[in-house]
């Protein structure tokens, strides 16, 4: 019953959240390309409805992942429960933006990156898993930094050779060459431009402009990354060796997106939705394969934690 008890207090804690802050202000972007969309022409309702239903599918998509790659050692869905809990907590992720788009991005690209695992014809897998990074830096331009990322997962995965490595570079890019081709048809090259010009304004490192709900907000992720992360170091020798790959890029994929976050906090309402796709799971692999006082006592606390979080979060957008 985790899952459905977590489905009815997350659709209760977004209800309550719309008739506590119905006119929460649109978080402001950056990204010339995304505000393309005139998102203002939603009614309030359905933006946070479709934003929902984004996370919904990204919910059960986390399912699949894990039964196809037995992250979890077993058929769980902890950490979708954990995954709709986190966004729920967080009232700023409510609305549609440019970090829905990128949350999807970036678990289909993880699931083609992880179906290349040892494969001897990896081209294919790659190039739908660059494909998809190229789809969300569509939406958020600093996605291009996962590439690196990427690539060393494919390494340690054993599938990166010259095929797959060109496969992926071609994968990149082909979201650009139907930008360049809508583009060129109107007479608007721009439009090309613009992603480019985004990646390239690196803003420079200011924790001014950063509330203490995003802050408190991250710590609170960070805590329960770096505990369930040490736990997988620590008892991986109980897991498959492809598992144990899997989960070590997870665990170098997000505290490369907190060092990100570090960096770029102004890109938190982005990172922040594409980071909770890889704690949820990080996360949920600690509380189903620990059973003992202390794993128990954690689990209560971060309960309490997340309650307090929303609260926290509910009152400072008051």
């Amino acid at each position: 019953m985790t899952l459905p008890v977590a489905i009815i207090i997350s659709i209760t804690c977004w209800v309550l959240a719309s008739f506590l802050l119905p006119s929460l202000p649109e978080k402001k972007t950056t990204y010339s390309l995304f505000q393309v969309l005139d998102l203002s022409a939603i009614p309030y309702w359905a933006n946070k409805a479709v934003s929902f239903i984004l996370y919904a599918i990204i919910g059960y998509s986390l399912i699949e992942l894990n039964s196809t790659f037995a992250i979890i050692r077993m058929r769980a869905s902890v950490q979708t429960s954990l995954f709709l809990l986190f966004t729920a907590a967080c009232p700023v992720l409510h609305q549609l933006h440019a970090g829905n788009i990128t949350a999807i991005a970036i678990l289909l690209s993880i699931y083609f990156l992880f179906k290349s695992y040892q494969a001897h014809q990896s081209s294919g897998d790659l190039f739908h898993s660059f494909l998809f990074i190229g789809i969300g830096s569509l939406a958020f331009p600093q996605f291009v930094i996962l590439i690196p990322i990427w690539l060393i997962g494919a390494y340690n995965l054993q599938s990166l050779n010259i095929r797959s490595f060109f496969a992926a570079i071609i994968g990149w890019s082909i979201p650009y060459w139907f930008l360049f081709g809508h583009a060129y048809y109107h007479g608007d090259m721009a439009l090309l431009y613009k992603p480019f010009i985004d990646l390239a304004s690196f803003q420079p490192i200011n924790f001014r402009n950063v509330s203490l709900s995003d802050t408190v907000t991250i710590a609170y992720l960070f805590i329960l990354f770096a505990v369930s992360s040490i736990h997988c170091l620590v008892t991986s020798y109980q897991d498959k060796i492809r598992t144990r790959s899997y989960l070590r890029f997870l665990i170098f994929l997000n505290f490369c997106l907190f060092i990100l976050l570090a960096l770029q906090p102004m890109h938190i309402a982005c990172l922040l939705s594409s980071l909770l796709v890889g704690v949820s799971i990080l996360v949920g692999h600690l509380f189903v394969l620990t059973r003992n006082k202390i794993s128990n006592l954690f689990f209560i606390f971060s309960l309490i934690g997340l309650i307090s979080l929303y609260i926290f979060n509910l009152w400072m957008l008051l």
